[in-house]
C-alpha cells in the first residue's frame, strides 16, 4: 500500500485504532490498527490479562477458556486458530492456565466451559455471521456472561497501557507445549450434551418420530455439535445440507452467511427439504449461537419464521415443559422469569400476565440478559428462557447467552410433539397468539457507513420542535411515549429518566396510542441502522388490521410505509430526509 501510494487504504488500515467495547472487538482481517491481525490480537490479549490480574487473585488458579470458530483470511494470513493461539500465548507468558479448544467449536461453549470448570473468564474468537474478510474477539465474564460497563472500559484503558507486545507473547510454539495448556474440547462437549438433556421430555415420542427435519451450518461449525444435540435428545438425524455442512471460511454458497436474511440463505435447503420430503428446516448461522426456523405450508411455499415469531413458539414451549416438570414437584410459578431485549416482541410479557410468572426486558443484547439472569439465579430464580429478536435463544440457564445448538434440539423436539398432535408450528403459532394476543411485528435495516449522518438523524429527533423535544405525533396517530436509551430519557418515567443508559449507541422508541411501537437505533457491530415495528393486540382481538399505522413519519427525517398482509406487515419502506 505504502509502494503505490495507496493513501485511502492506509488510513483506513491505520488511521484509527479499533474500540474494544461490550461486543469486543469485530473488524475486518488484515494490516494496521484498525484490523484484526496477530498484533492487535496480542494488544488486545495484554490488556485483558492485565485487567484480570487487577480483578482476580486466583486468575493463576483458575484460568481462562478460548475457542474459535473456522474463519480464515488468506490475504492477510489471519485465522481464528490464529488468533485464539495469540491470545493462550499472551496469557501463558504470565502464568495464567489456558483451556484452549484444540477444533472448532460453537460460541456458547465457551460460555458453558466457564460456568461448568469455574474459570475467571473466556474469549471467543469469531465474527458470526458477518461478512468473510471480518473476525471477532469476544469476552465473557467469570459469571458466563457477556462482559457489561465497567469491564470493558476496564479492559479498553489496559490495552492502550499494554500496546509493547511483551517478551514471550509471539512464541506460539511454547505456549503450546506449556503445562498451563489444556485442550478441554472432548469433556466439555460431552458434558454440554449430558447438561441440555435436562430439557428433553419426550425421549420415546422422539425415538418414533416420523417428522423429517433438514440442517443447515451455512458453512460453520454447527453441523457436528447439532447432531450430537439430536442424539442426545433421542431425535432422528437431520438432513444435512451437504454442500454447506463442512466448514468453507469463503461462505461460498450466500452472499450472506446469515440465516436472519431468511430466503436467500435457505435455498440449498428448500432444495433438499423438497427431495426427501422434509417439512421443517433448521438453520445456524456459522458460529451456531443462533436459529432461524423455516416451515412448508399446506400450499407448498415455505415459510420462514422471524425471530419474534420464534420468541414466541419456544417460550410458549418451554413453559409448557416446565409445567410437566411442575407436575413432578418442582419450584413454585413465583418464582419463574422470562426475558426479552427491549427491541424484541412483548409476546412473553403478555402470556407472564397471563399464566402468573415474571417477565424482565433488558436493554439491547444477550449481554444484558445473560447478566440479569445471572443475578436472578443467584437469587434462587428459575430463568426459564430469554430471546432477542436477531433470532437468538437461550433456552437452557447452563449457557447464559444465546445458544443455537441446544436450540435446535429443543425445536427438534417440539416439533415432533406438535407433529403427534397433527399440528404444525404455523397453527401453533396462530394459537397462542389467539390465546395471548396478535403481536404483530416487522423489523430489518438498511445500512449506512456515514456516522455524522447517523448522528444527524438521531439528534434532529431529539429536537424535533426546538431543543429537547420528540416528534408528538407521526403519520396520524398519536405518540403517548418516548424511550431515549442514548440519553437517559423517559416520558413514562415521573423525573423523565432512566437508567441503565447506552450512550455507545443511538436508540429512540416511540409508542402510539392505537398499541404500536416503533424503535430505531444502530448497530454495535454492523454498519446498519436497525428498526423494529409491533402492534400488541388484546386477548382475542383479531380484528387489528383497522387499528394499524400504516405510515409512521418519524420527524422530518424518517419515514416507515408498512402494508400488513395475512397478519403480518410484508411491505417495508424507509425513507431518510
Amino acid at each position: 500500500m505504502v509502494k503505490d501510494r495507496a493513501m485511502s487504504e492506509l488510513q483506513k488500515c491505520f488511521g484509527a485504532r479499533m474500540e474494544f467495547g461490550t461486543a469486543g472487538l469485530r473488524a475486518a482481517m488484515g494490516p494496521g490498527v484498525s484490523c484484526m491481525n496477530d498484533l492487535t490480537i496480542i494488544q488486545t490479549t495484554q490488556g485483558f490479562c492485565a485487567y484480570l490480574e487487577q480483578c482476580f487473585t486466583d486468575l493463576k488458579q483458575k484460568g481462562v477458556v478460548i475457542g474459535f470458530d473456522a474463519r480464515a483470511h488468506p490475504p492477510s494470513g489471519g485465522s481464528s486458530k490464529r488468533f485464539a493461539c495469540l491470545a493462550a500465548s499472551v496469557l501463558i507468558s504470565r502464568g495464567v492456565p489456558v483451556y484452549l479448544f484444540s477444533d472448532i467449536t460453537p460460541t456458547p461453549y465457551v460460555p458453558f466451559t466457564i460456568s461448568h470448570l469455574g474459570l475467571c473468564a473466556g474469549v471467543m474468537v469469531t465474527a458470526s455471521h458477518n461478512p468473510k474478510q471480518d473476525n471477532g474477539y469476544k469476552v465473557y465474564w467469570a459469571n458466563g456472561a457477556q462482559i457489561i460497563p465497567p469491564h470493558d472500559k476496564g479492559i479498553a484503558a489496559a490495552i492502550e497501557q499494554n500496546l509493547e507486545p511483551w517478551p514471550k507473547s509471539w512464541d506460539t510454539d511454547g505456549a503450546l507445549q506449556s503445562s498451563l495448556l489444556s485442550d478441554p474440547y472432548q469433556e466439555i462437549h460431552r458434558e454440554y450434551c449430558k447438561t441440555i438433556q435436562q430439557h428433553c421430555f419426550h425421549r420415546e415420542l422422539n425415538k418414533n418420530s416420523e417428522v423429517k427435519i433438514v440442517h443447515t451450518s451455512v458453512h460453520g461449525v454447527g453441523h457436528i455439535f447439532v447432531q450430537a444435540a439430536f442424539k442426545a435428545f433421542d431425535l432422528h438425524p437431520p438432513y444435512a445440507v451437504e454442500q454447506q455442512k463442512d466448514p468453507d471460511p469463503e461462505f461460498p454458497t450466500v452472499k450472506y452467511p446469515n440465516p436472519e436474511e431468511g430466503e436467500g440463505v435457505l435455498t440449498l435447503s428448500f432444495a433438499l427439504a423438497d427431495q426427501e420430503g422434509a417439512t421443517v428446516i433448521l438453520a445456524n448461522d456459522p458460529d451456531a449461537d443462533r436459529l432461524a426456523i423455516a416451515e412448508k405450508q399446506e400450499s407448498g411455499q415455505w415459510r420462514v419464521f422471524s425471530g419474534n415469531e420464534l420468541g414466541a413458539l419456544l417460550g410458549w414451549w418451554i413453559f409448557q415443559c416446565w409445567k410437566l416438570q411442575k407436575g413432578e414437584g418442582k419450584a413454585s410459578i413465583k418464582d419463574v422469569y422470562m426475558l426479552s431485549s427491549t427491541v424484541s416482541s412483548k409476546i412473553l410479557r403478555a402470556i407472564a400476565v397471563k399464566e402468573g410468572f415474571h417477565f424482565e426486558e433488558t436493554l439491547t443484547g444477550f449481554k444484558w440478559m445473560g447478566n440479569r439472569a445471572r443475578e436472578l439465579m443467584d437469587q434462587g430464580k428459575n430463568v426459564l428462557f430469554a430471546f432477542e429478536e436477531a433470532i437468538g435463544y437461550m433456552c437452557s440457564p447452563a449457557v447464559l447467552d444465546k445458544d443455537g445448538v441446544s436450540a435446535a434440539a429443543i425445536a427438534g423436539e417440539f416439533v415432533s410433539y406438535l407433529a403427534s398432535k397433527n399440528i404444525t408450528l404455523s397453527h401453533q403459532l396462530r394459537s397462542i397468539y389467539e390465546e395471548y394476543g396478535y403481536h404483530i411485528s416487522k423489523n430489518s435495516y438498511f445500512i449506512c457507513h456515514n456516522q455524522d449522518t447517523i448522528k444527524q438523524m438521531f439528534e434532529r429527533l431529539r429536537n424535533y420542535d426546538g431543543e429537547n423535544s420528540y416528534p408528538k405525533e407521526c403519520g396520524g396517530f398519536a405518540i403517548t411515549a418516548v424511550r431515549d436509551l442514548t440519553t437517559g430519557y423517559d416520558s413514562n418515567q415521573p423525573d423523565n429518566k432512566i437508567l441503565p443508559t447506552s450512550k455507545s449507541s443511538q436508540m429512540i422508541t416511540f409508542t402510539f396510542a392505537n398499541g404500536g411501537v416503533a424503535t430505531i437505533r444502530t448497530s454495535g457491530t454492523e454498519p446498519k441502522i436497525k428498526y423494529y415495528t409491533e402492534l400488541c393486540a388484546a386477548p382475542g382481538n383479531r380484528f387489528w388490521t383497522a387499528s394499524l399505522f400504516h405510515t409512521i413519519t418519524i420527524g422530518r427525517d424518517v419515514t416507515i410505509n408498512l402494508e400488513p398482509v395475512e397478519n403480518r406487515f410484508k411491505y417495508v419502506t424507509i425513507q431518510i430526509g
